[in-house]
């Protein structure tokens, strides 16, 4: 009997100690699951808080393109107003010989009208404009419109010959080609 008692009790430590390594796996799982959600709870705040931050820099592009917009505007506005106010002494400069017109004799009125196209062309050429030379010229498509050919015996072939409207540039691009008689060369 003692060794049955033996045996049982040996087999109760058994038992024992399966049931503490279940609870201790029990409690290693737990601990494991908390952790986890530890984890899920801290990236969750993280994700939440990157979404913040990318809606606030999203709102803060958004308000220096609107805010460069707005400067561009403003820019191009007071450039326009410079120009028209350089403008409106030429006009004011017409409405005075326009007034005077009656007074004024031919030569008069001409000296007043080659002084407005003086101005006018002091103003534009201020702004960048300038006028493409033609008459002597060799011919240049990108700055000429050729609309007749000419034979002339005087000029080499492709060289302007007339000029029937003037042609303009504005820094480096042409802002309208000068319409052109071109040369087709002697025969």
């Amino acid at each position: 009997m003692m060794e049955e008692s033996r045996e049982m009790s040996e087999e109760q430590r058994a038992e024992e100690q399966g049931m503490a390594n279940g609870n201790n796996a029990t409690s290693a799982e737990s601990a494991r699951i908390v952790e986890l959600e530890a984890q899920l709870a801290k990236a969750r705040q993280e994700a939440a808080d990157n979404w913040n931050k990318y809606l606030r820099e999203r709102a803060d592009w958004d308000n220096m393109r609107k805010r460069q917009e707005r400067v561009v505007a403003d820019r191009i506005q007071q450039q326009k107003k410079a120009i028209i106010n350089k403008l409106l002494d030429v006009m004011d400069n017409v409405e005075r010989a326009l007034v005077f017109q009656d007074t004024l004799d031919k030569q008069g009125l001409q000296q007043a009208l080659r002084m407005m196209q003086w101005q006018m062309s002091e103003v534009l050429r201020s702004e960048g404009l300038n006028p493409v030379a033609t008459v002597g010229e060799h011919f240049n498509p990108y700055l000429h419109e050729a609309i007749e050919a000419v034979e002339n015996s005087d000029q080499p072939e492709g060289t302007i010959v007339e000029e029937m409207r003037k042609g303009y540039t504005l820094g480096d691009e042409t802002l309208r080609p000068a319409r052109v008689k071109v040369s087709m060369g002697g025969k």
